[in-house]
């Protein structure tokens, strides 16, 4: 028998008429749910920051754009620490990189690392390709201007979750063909699949009730980010024809996802990917951890890939890892 969602879960549940709406409404349906995810009362459910990292805000400057970005950092290392490159999810109409605080200073704090969040613009006003350009335009100037940053330019890896996954999929394709190197990515429920057969999967309609992702959002979506005219198999790693030579990824599912079948059939394309699947737990639960405990099992698998490849020769003190039982 399928397992139920946390219990928690279900004050997240979704009430929009995605199918309805125009794009002025997810405008401001977005621009609300931000808000609110980015506020002090959120943490109960997004998760407090670590105390061993700082946060700051800043902008970068991009041809034709200025972008935010929502930087963490050790607040006691001083030294040049690897970088990792953020992008949070929301399905390209939706999302903050506010969101993603509890993971993200953790792992700076952790790994160590600097951990730079993505503020990608967004669908409809900015749709595909835009938010893509957006992560792999940073991440070149953040290495080209790594002094600046004080990262290590050699040391470099991805994350995202589920919008966010599928651009940091896209990007570890697009750096192994035109640099710069990247030395792991991390995947976290991604969304790898925006063609006509996006929603052909056991996982969609096995999980239909999820509260955390509704089949109309998913549609919506898509609908909402993806222009006439542009293929959208070029904006799908699941559809990518080469695959090989990327760097070593990580893929975190859930098992009450609809998407939980992206990535793992994603994993599968790859070979060579760690996948890991969560049995209790729901779509965006890394965003979550105040109501999914799946969380922190899942951030631990993250750290030791960050660790492992980003520290390889410190990764002897990388923590015991322990995934939930099913």
């Amino acid at each position: 028998m399928r397992s139920r969602a946390p219990l928690g879960t279900r004050i997240l549940k979704d009430t929009h008429d995605w199918d309805a709406m125009t794009d002025d409404q997810v405008i401001t349906a977005a621009a609300k749910a931000n808000r609110i995810a980015s506020s002090r009362a959120a943490r109960i459910i997004t998760g407090r920051p670590d105390r061993r990292a700082r946060i700051e805000e800043t902008t970068i400057e991009l041809p034709g754009r200025r972008l935010t970005l929502r930087v963490h950092r050790p607040k006691r290392d001083a030294r040049k620490l690897p970088l990792v490159v953020s992008f949070h999810g929301g399905g390209f109409i939706g999302g903050t990189a506010a969101q993603n605080d509890w993971l993200n200073s953790h792992l700076a704090a952790h790994c160590p690392a600097v951990v730079v969040s993505v503020e990608y613009r967004l669908a409809p006003r900015h749709p595909l390709p835009q938010p893509i350009e957006d992560g792999y335009d940073t991440l070149v100037r953040l290495v080209e201007d790594a002094p600046t940053w004080g990262i290590d330019p050699t040391a470099v890896a991805v994350l995202g979750e589920s919008a966010g996954g599928m651009i940091a999929a896209l990007l570890a394709l697009r750096a192994r063909d035109s640099g710069p190197a990247l030395l792991a990515q991390a995947l976290l429920y991604p969304a790898t699949d925006l063609t006509e057969t996006m929603t052909d999967y056991p996982s969609i309609t096995g999980n239909a009730d999820n509260p955390t992702l509704s089949l109309p959002r998913l549609r919506a979506a898509r609908r909402f980010s993806l222009p006439p005219g542009l293929d959208p198999s070029s904006v799908s790693p699941l559809k990518a024809e080469n695959l090989a030579g990327l760097p070593p990824a990580l893929i975190v599912t859930a098992a009450l996802d609809p998407l939980a079948d992206h990535g793992s059939r994603y994993a599968e394309r790859l070979g060579e990917a760690s996948l890991v699947r969560y049995p209790r737990a729901t779509h965006s639960f890394l965003s979550t951890p105040g109501l999914v405990p799946a969380a922190r099992p899942a951030r631990r698998e993250i750290l030791a890939l960050l660790r492992d490849h980003l520290h390889p020769a410190g990764s002897g003190h990388t923590e015991v890892l322990e995934v939930e039982a099913g």
